[in-house]
């Protein structure tokens, strides 16, 4: 295995007992032969351990112990990650079959870059695909709009991620947004147009338990770029298409969370500053609308649709 890159994969987790396993095997039965796996555990009180050890001969290192977060988890991993490339996979998401191998292959096809990213699909609690998050190529500008990488479905040159400090334990919800974009400062960023992860919803996921929190931290992480100079003149020239896009961000998760009233007020700030920015997102205005008078069912038909759609489609 010389020839071949080594990939690090870091897990954290916490009381996620409950989907630990699906994760840890989506990494441990993927093709490819050089990954180390390192799985950080913030001292769970469920089963999780258990699962851990379960696993442990095939689980290059991993740790039970308290932290502060998930940020300090993730870092924790990071900086004991020998491999060329570094992925990062959360204890309730999963990775594709063959997704490390088709991440080396474009890191091997495009040696200047030093992030590449793909689609990934949305599941539910019982692993059950409801939607299919497509992303496209990103400037830098579109990540501080807002146009989000599916964490999961993202894998990182460690040297390009020595230089911006790993991640910024400040952050709690987008620690993930502010690392692609100090990366993207610093080197080129890559779409590869495939499906290499599944993120899990559920109710216990961030994105619905603190969906208002996201937009609250998505305008504290603009102003604190704004108080950077590599930052603060991209936003200058930017700035309504900026703000749009936090805007809009914000009212996503809302609509997520079940505050439609909230969610359109956003994305009526949004519309008035950078109307196209707004309406990119005209799927969701109507899911928000939709359920602002109460028709859960017209939501519920849009979901079983998108269902049927990549039942078809695979």
């Amino acid at each position: 295995m010389s020839d071949l890159p080594l990939v690090s994969i870091v897990t954290p987790s916490y009381n996620q007992g409950r989907f630990l396993e699906a994760t840890l095997r989506s990494v441990l039965e993927q093709d490819y032969p050089n990954i180390e796996y390192l799985v950080v555990d913030g001292a769970s009180t469920d089963n999780s351990v258990e699962i851990i050890r379960k696993y442990a001969d095939k689980i290059t290192w991993w740790v039970s112990e308290k932290d502060s977060g998930q940020s300090e988890a993730v870092n924790k991993g990071l900086r004991r990650a020998r491999g060329e490339i570094v992925g990062w996979l959360n204890s309730d998401d999963l990775y594709q079959p063959g997704a490390v191998s088709a991440a080396v292959a474009a890191f091997r096809s495009h040696p200047e870059a030093g992030l590449f990213y793909a689609d990934a699909l949305a599941i539910d609690a019982n692993g059950k695909p409801f939607n299919l998050m497509c992303a496209r190529q990103y400037s830098l500008t579109d990540l501080m709009a807002f146009n989000i990488i599916c964490q999961p479905a993202a894998f990182m040159r460690r040297s390009v991620l020595e230089q911006v400090n790993y991640l910024n334990p400040a952050y709690h919800l987008l620690m993930d947004n502010l690392l692609w974009m100090c990366m993207a400062r610093i080197a080129p960023i890559v779409y590869v147009p495939q499906t290499w992860a599944a993120a899990r919803y559920h109710d216990q996921a961030k994105n619905r338990t603190r969906g208002a929190a996201y937009g609250r931290e998505a305008k504290v992480l603009i102003d604190d770029l704004k108080s950077r100079p590599e930052f603060a003149e991209i936003i200058a020239a930017n700035e309504k298409r900026i703000i749009s896009g936090v805007n809009r961000f914000d009212a996503f998760y809302l609509t997520d969370a079940d505050q439609p009233g909230g969610a359109l007020r956003a994305y009526g700030r949004s519309f008035r500053l950078h109307p196209s920015t707004a309406l990119g997102d005209w799927k969701h205005i109507l899911l928000a609308f939709f359920s602002l008078l109460g028709l859960q069912k017209v939501c519920a038909l849009y979901d079983r649709l998108r269902t049927r759609r990549l039942k078809r489609d695979k």
